[in-house]
C-alpha cells in the first residue's frame, strides 16, 4: 500500500476529485483549505489579503499498482493548469486498520 498526498491550487479541487472517481479510488481525506507555498516556484497561497489564494489537500491510500496511473493522471492535470500548482508525494504504508463497511 502507498499513501499519496496531493496538494493543489483550490480551483483544482473538483478536477482532482473527479480524477479519483475516474480511477475508482474511493477512499480519501480532503482538507479544502490548506496554506503554503511551492518549494521552487509559484506565489504563496496563504488565504490573506496580500496572498488570497488557498490550496486544497487530499490524502489517499492505494494499492501499489494504482500509483503509476494516479501520478500520470495528476501530471496530465497539472500540465493543463500548471499555474494553479499541483504536487503529489508518495510514501509506503507499513500497516493499516480500516473500517470494512
Amino acid at each position: 500500500m502507498k499513501a499519496v498526498l496531493i496538494t493543489y491550487g483550490q480551483s483544482l479541487g473538483q478536477p482532482v476529485e473527479d480524477l479519483l472517481d475516474k480511477l475508482n479510488i474511493r477512499g480519501f481525506t480532503r482538507w479544502p483549505e490548506t496554506f503554503g507555498r511551492g518549494s521552487a516556484q509559484g506565489e504563496p497561497h496563504y488565504g490573506t489579503h496580500a496572498w488570497p489564494s488557498k490550496n486544497g489537500t487530499v490524502l489517499t491510500v492505494v494499492h501499489d499498482d494504482e500509483v503509476a496511473a494516479l501520478l500520470s493522471a495528476l501530471r496530465h492535470l497539472n500540465d493543463q493548469a500548471e499555474q494553479q500548482g499541483l504536487s503529489a508525494f508518495v510514501w509506503n504504508i507499513e500497516d493499516e486498520l480500516r473500517t470494512k463497511s
